[in-house]
């Protein structure tokens, strides 16, 4: 049975501390999202070429990325409450220090130390970690619900700065972005000041459970450290493949025309699926496991990229960024799922920082990859083709993980565990 300890978990005050961690990882957001919406004023402003113009959010999303192991140890240490204080100042400064830079290289930095490593890293990892330590039955769909506010944030933030940029400017908007994060999030993180419970497996009819064979030594037969390797070359993979639309449909609706802010409402619209998708996946995953639903989003995936490359309407734009957002958007929380069914709970922040980690590199690498191939081609029709070939890669190590599942007679709905 569950320790004393652990009655508190999936109770009421679980269920308020995930709606919590929602409201700041939409908040925390904002130092991913607004590079993407300023990227074609930021271009004109510095008077640079588009793979220059993205190397901002390439340094963000790798700064994101280390900040996720750093910001994951520091909450397995010390709670989680540590690094979402951090993350308030490291956005409310690296916003406001972005706003004022007088160089790209200025912005870039900013962006990369003090949105990436420092800001927004606080909001991302430490808190799927602690959310997947407060639920077992449903910590499919309390991660889905968490992670969620990733593309809450892609949803709200975009048309909002581009509002903004449009009446104020976008160094205007980024200072009053960062006095904003300051002001919201440090009340906020005090609601983390009770540490996480401990919890044992869940009980099963015949008795106490026994030690989850999916938490092995050698899980799928591979060392712990190869599993680890696999599942990051797998998210580098996808998220590569995902960069594509999210960080140039803004770009992209410029150059076929349609203008900067119809593309911002397109990325909300993605996003605003994606919300959708992530709820959807966590109820799968948690009938099916981590593997299988990774495995589905990235099929789907790669349908809607494909879609891409035969699409240039505004309308059919609309309806391709729709179903690209419903699609994906269970991929990366997944990722998380299967780290905590392979993984022990004391190694949860530092392995699920890793492995976003990796996400987050696929998403700099995609970001900066499309912005060169459309300066070497002049349109975006070979980095879409060069998003399918990396989401090829994704589907074949997810088929090598299931398969190994299915050999090792651990191809069924994985056991709940703490």
């Amino acid at each position: 049975m569950t320790t004393a300890a652990g009655d508190e978990v999936e109770s009421g005050y679980a269920w308020v501390r995930l709606m919590v961690s929602l409201l700041l990882m939409t908040i925390g957001g904002a130092g991913m999202y607004a590079v993407t919406v300023v990227l074609p004023t930021v271009q004109v402003d510095f008077g640079v070429d588009r793979a220059a113009a993205s190397l901002p959010y390439t340094l963000t999303m790798i700064g994101f990325g280390f900040g996720g192991i750093l910001m994951g140890r520091l909450a397995d240490r010390f709670g989680v409450m540590a690094p979402l204080m951090l993350g308030a100042v490291g956005l409310g400064t690296g916003f406001v220090s972005a706003g004022l830079a007088g160089s790209l290289w200025h912005f870039s930095l900013a962006q990369g130390l003090l949105l990436g490593l420092l800001g927004t890293s606080a909001t991302f990892a430490p808190l799927v970690a602690d959310t997947s330590l407060w639920f077992t039955r449903r910590r499919g769909i309390a991660l889905g619900i968490c992670m969620s506010g990733n593309y809450v944030a892609g949803a709200v933030w975009p048309p909002v700065i581009q509002h903004f940029v449009e009446s104020s400017g976008w160094r205007a908007t980024y200072i009053g972005i960062g006095v904003f994060c300051i002001l919201s999030m440090l009340p906020l993180a005090l609601v983390y000041r009770r540490r996480p419970p401990t919890v044992s497996p869940l009980p099963t009819a015949a008795g106490p459970a026994p030690v989850a064979p999916l938490q092995s030594v050698r899980p799928l037969g591979l060392s712990p450290a190869m599993l680890q390797g696999l599942l990051s070359v797998a998210g580098v993979a996808c998220c590569v493949a995902m960069s594509m639309p999210q960080v140039h449909i803004v770009a992209y609706c410029g150059d076929l025309g349609f203008g900067a802010a119809r593309g911002a409402q397109m990325l909300s619209v993605m996003l605003g699926m994606g919300i959708v998708s992530r709820l959807v996946s966590g109820w799968i995953a948690d009938h099916i496991g981590g593997l299988r639903t990774l495995l589905l989003g990235s099929v789907l995936q790669g349908v809607a990229l494909f879609m891409f490359l035969w699409t240039d309407g505004v309308g059919s734009l609309f309806l391709v960024s729709a179903m690209f957002g419903l699609f994906q958007g269970g991929i990366v929380p997944s990722y998380a799922l299967i780290v905590r069914e392979y993984f022990t709970p004391k190694e949860a922040g530092a392995r699920v920082g890793t492995v976003l980690m990796a996400t987050l590199f696929g998403m700099a690498l995609g970001g900066w990859m499309s912005g060169e191939i459309f300066d070497l081609t002049g349109s975006y029709r070979a980095a879409f083709v060069n998003g399918i070939a990396w989401n090829a890669l994704n589907i074949g190590i997810v088929l090598f993980l299931l398969m190994r599942a299915k050999r090792m007679g651990l191809f069924l709905r994985p056991l709940r565990m703490a």
